[in-house]
């Protein structure tokens, strides 16, 4: 997380597993997002792969436009992370790194790695430790508010990341226990803000201006990181800005969402070629139809639709009637 200003809070986009690749990032970043955060990347994967392979070009694949992009690793063993964050050090697209400590996944924690690390502060302090001394990027740490409501060790984590050599922390506002059902508790958040001297970007249930600003009302964060209110709606990042200048938050009409959508269908045929576009825009489809007239069909219809000109007309049709 780059140079974070007090005076005006950021507004990052929170990593998500199979969705904040490029394509997305790109619509957040042109919608106001300030900060833009990569998938979380295997640091094992990372190193295991070839500089010259497919798949460590797919784990590091970016777009020129992209400004203010950070790399989320993940993992648990703190030689592998050292390695994986020296390794994309060397790579001037990414102007931080960011540590997966936060991920609630059964596949992920089952490893010992995402939040689970939030069980074994000895291990995540080796593992920021030894990230630390990898990298002279700025080093962030994503992170939950513990692992269930019997271990809630936020402030105590966070104590520790910063003596570790953390520069800023985001929390989310829940436990792993939760995944993402119940509610953040932005309490918590507060709490953590009053420990530590290093910026911490409040993250969880974020879905309007309004909430935004409460959310930084309550916690005092330096900023918010936005996941799942920013799918179909990466407009929320400059509603939100808008909002906290006073100002009334301008809603996108039907000709800006088609836009928006058609432009991230195209960005997503350059990324993955247009057979794997029409499979992974199906699920941005239909976060972009939502709330739509009719959105429930034109949902099926874009589901069996294999061919590119074809699912453009369907989109066309669809939002003009919405004019």
């Amino acid at each position: 997380m780059s140079d974070i200003q007090k005076k005006q809070p950021i507004l990052m986009l929170a990593p998500l597993a199979g969705i904040s690749d490029w394509p997305f990032r790109l619509r957040c970043q042109e919608c106001g997002a300030d900060e833009l955060v990569t998938e979380m990347v295997s640091a094992m994967g990372l190193l295991q792969a070839p500089s010259d392979s497919r798949a460590y070009q797919h784990l590091l694949a970016f777009h020129e436009r992209e400004r203010n992009l950070t790399i989320q690793l993940f993992g648990h063993q703190p030689d592998i992370m050292a390695g994986a964050a020296a390794r994309v050090s060397l790579l001037p697209q990414y102007k931080g790194i960011d540590l997966n400590f936060g991920c609630p996944a059964p596949k992920v924690t089952g490893s010992g790695s995402g939040s689970a690390l939030m069980k074994n502060l000895a291990r995540s302090e080796q593992i920021i430790r030894a990230v630390r001394k990898a990298t002279a990027k700025p080093l962030s740490v994503k992170m939950r508010i513990g692992w269930d409501s019997n271990h809630i060790n936020a402030v105590d984590f966070a104590k520790m990341c910063e003596a570790a050599g953390a520069d800023s922390l985001c929390v989310h506002g829940r436990t792993r226990q939760q995944q993402y059902a119940g509610r953040a508790d932005w309490g918590v958040i507060a709490q953590v803000k009053q420990a530590v001297s290093i910026p911490v970007i409040a993250n969880g249930d974020v879905f309007t201006p309004q909430n935004a600003q409460v959310l930084l009302n309550q916690t005092g964060a330096d900023g918010i990181a936005i996941g799942r209110g920013a799918l179909g709606n990466p407009w929320l990042f400059g509603q939100i800005r808008q909002a906290l200048r006073g100002e009334t938050p301008t809603v996108p009409d039907a000709e800006e969402i088609l836009k928006t959508a058609l432009s991230h269908l195209q960005d997503m045929v350059t990324f993955k070629g247009e057979r794997w576009a029409l499979i992974e825009m199906r699920k941005h489809f239909a976060w972009y139809l939502k709330g739509s007239k009719g959105a429930a069909a034109m949902r099926a219809q874009i589901n069996q639709t294999e061919d590119l000109t074809t699912l453009v007309s369907l989109l066309e049709t669809h939002f003009k009637t919405l004019v």
